[in-house]
């Protein structure tokens, strides 16, 4: 339920592109995106930095989409989402020592300290590339290429690096949840 949840502007925007076309789904993604913060607000009491950050970035460029009458600010929504991300792991471990990926996951997971600096650097790389990426569709192909990229490369692509982390992880991992660097005399 809690993917479907994170996943409901994209898939209404993706649905509505599809039926009538980019403005009309950017107020959808919109729309969508304020129910979706204010269920989690009632559903939880608590809406996390990150999702606050993508509401204000939606509202912000899907706005500019809708009032200039011009797709190029909802195509650069996703790149800032993604480079504000990546920043944030940047600026966190260079400026603050402060390793955001393990205050996310360390409740759940016990690893080394060079595992999550490679982590961090691996998520801070992967949202970097992924902002290059979502660019470089956009000014290479057309409006319907880039949903579809948005929707099924981005997915793809996030589902394929989150897998290929998980590996790496159980790679570090002893069954009973010890690192394998614990395990070592």
């Amino acid at each position: 339920m809690k993917l479907l949840i994170d996943f409901f502007p994209i898939i209404l925007f993706f649905v509505a592109f599809k039926a009538w076309g980019i403005y009309v789904a950017t107020g959808v993604a919109i729309v969508a995106t304020i129910a979706q913060i204010a269920y989690i607000h009632f559903k939880h009491g608590k809406v996390e930095p990150m999702q606050w950050l993508s509401l204000g970035v939606i509202v912000l460029f899907g706005g500019a989409t809708l009032l200039a009458q011009s797709e190029t600010f909802i195509k650069w929504k996703p790149t800032v989402l993604y480079w504000l991300m990546g920043g944030a792991l940047l600026v966190g471990q260079l400026l603050f020592r402060k390793n955001f990926i393990q205050s996310l996951m360390g409740a759940q997971i016990e690893l080394p300290a060079p595992v999550w600096l490679k982590l961090n650097w691996a998520w801070t790389g992967f949202f970097s590339a992924m902002g290059v990426l979502n660019l470089w569709v956009a000014y290479n192909f057309d409006t319907d290429t880039w949903v579809n990229f948005k929707l099924f490369g981005g997915m793809g692509l996030m589902l394929a690096f989150v897998v290929a982390q998980a590996l790496y992880l159980s790679r570090q991992m002893k069954e009973d949840g010890t690192t394998a660097k614990d395990a070592q005399p």
